[in-house]
């Protein structure tokens, strides 16, 4: 089977489901992509196809991304939210997925459990495409790959310091790193932890990888000659304990002095939006290590190669 041939069709629900070759696979892709915009060579692959998306939480670079994304493929998007569905008087999902594989040859949804984009994929022939859940969100993790790629000019090797809510992000990074070869060290106050699911994939596959998958209460160690500094909110949409939150993680910003702890030619990374002067400090996203713009901006492509791949 050709590496083209082992995506058509196939959904992108986590980075769980796929090897270390075909990441890397799908991150060249991405770069031959980005390539094309930038000298305005028609890419237009998926002219003719039409892709539905649903997104239940709210998103700016998301769906701004992916709808900028489909357009430059050729293809045509439609968006929608749950409360504008039939979904919002209680039709089953598994009848709406079957209703939308007959209009559409894609599905990008954006909600909350794992467990709900798994229900479309089951009942969808096309592919589904996870543009975020509670668990995972494997889109970003793969514009953080390609930025780090671009910025550093490998993976393997690498050490990564994630700072901020043990969520989604944290485990896809986590997952990504451990697949891709990157030391992952998670810095995280005692009574927080990432799901132990992800816990175990990552630990596991670092192992076999021979790399470092570490969470840590001490930011010291996690900042440590880091290669990558990746800080995140701390606390997710969908949270209802914000201020204990606050309090718990404060020690654990990423300002002018934390940051020095990083390699000196350590990269800044944040999947935003962000909150300026909680997990992070003015002076730092918009400081010469703050390489965000450019992992904003990769979403784009990243996701251009995921539609480019499996969209039939």
């Amino acid at each position: 089977m050709s590496m083209k041939d082992r995506f058509r069709g196939r959904d992108f629900l986590t980075l769980m489901d796929y090897t270390p070759v075909e990441i890397n696979y799908m991150l060249d892709v991405a770069t031959q992509l980005k390539l094309k915009r930038m000298i305005k060579e028609p890419h237009d692959y998926l002219s003719g196809r039409t892709i539905a998306m649903i997104f239940e939480k709210n998103s700016t670079r998301t769906r701004f991304s992916f709808q900028a994304g489909i357009a430059h493929l050729g293809a045509q998007s439609f968006y929608a939210t749950p409360d504008t569905m039939q979904l919002a008087r209680g039709e089953p999902i598994k009848d709406t997925a079957r209703i939308l594989d007959r209009y559409c040859d894609a599905l990008v949804i954006r909600t909350y459990g794992q467990e709900i984009v798994e229900e479309y994929a089951e009942y969808m022939k096309n592919p589904v495409i996870n543009a975020l859940t509670d668990l995972v969100h494997p889109c970003q993790a793969l514009a953080d790959l390609l930025t780090i790629k671009e910025h550093k000019g490998k993976l393997k090797g690498l050490k990564l310091a994630f700072i901020g809510d043990p969520w989604n992000v944290c485990h896809s990074l986590m997952v990504s790193s451990s697949l891709v070869g990157i030391d992952c060290y998670v810095a995280l106050p005692k009574g927080w932890a990432p799901n132990p699911k992800i816990i175990k994939f990552a630990t596991e596959h670092a192992s076999i990888g021979k790399t470092q998958m570490v969470v840590t209460e001490d930011l010291d160690e996690a900042l440590k000659e880091a290669d990558i500094v990746y800080a995140n909110t701390f606390h997710s949409m969908g949270h209802k304990d914000i201020e204990a939150r606050k309090i718990a993680f404060a020690k654990y910003q990423i300002n002018d002095e934390t940051i020095k702890l990083a390699k000196p030619n350590c990269i800044f990374m944040h999947c935003l939006p962000g909150y300026r002067g909680e997990e992070m400090t003015d002076s730092v996203i918009e400081g010469p290590h703050s390489v965000v713009w450019d992992e904003g901006e990769n979403r784009m492509h990243t996701e251009k190669a995921v539609l480019a791949l499996t969209v039939a």
